[in-house]
């Protein structure tokens, strides 16, 4: 099977993005500190929860930086593994609960 490769991203791309826009990056890297900080949540739940959302929007890059930010905040491997089984079967569960929307269109069509 053929490894799927995705550009890593350098330093020269940051800064491309930022001189393209500063006012957004700006914006969007303080957006990202206020909501990784420390609040009601403590920052090893938060970036659990980074890791499974990633795990299900299937960022590789997303991935990589918040398993490695939950492993900075003290995350366990168990704990990181956990929070993925959590993704897998909110994705799973959403297809099943979705098959609703299929026995409605196939109406008594497949009560015989």
């Amino acid at each position: 099977m053929a490894e799927l490769r995705f550009p890593k991203p350098t330093r020269e791309d940051a800064e491309r993005r930022r001189a393209l826009a500063p006012a957004a990056e700006d914006a969007f890297r303080a957006f990202s500190k206020a909501v990784f900080a420390a609040g009601a949540l403590d920052t090893r739940t938060k970036q659990l929860i980074a890791v499974a959302v990633a795990h299900v929007t299937q960022c590789p890059w997303c991935i990589e930086g918040h398993v490695k930010a939950a492993q900075r905040d003290g995350a366990t491997p168990e704990q990181i593994m956990e929070a993925i089984w959590v993704a897998a079967e909110m994705r799973a569960g959403a297809a099943y609960a979705h098959s609703i929307k299929a026995l409605e269109l196939m109406g008594d069509a497949g009560s015989e």
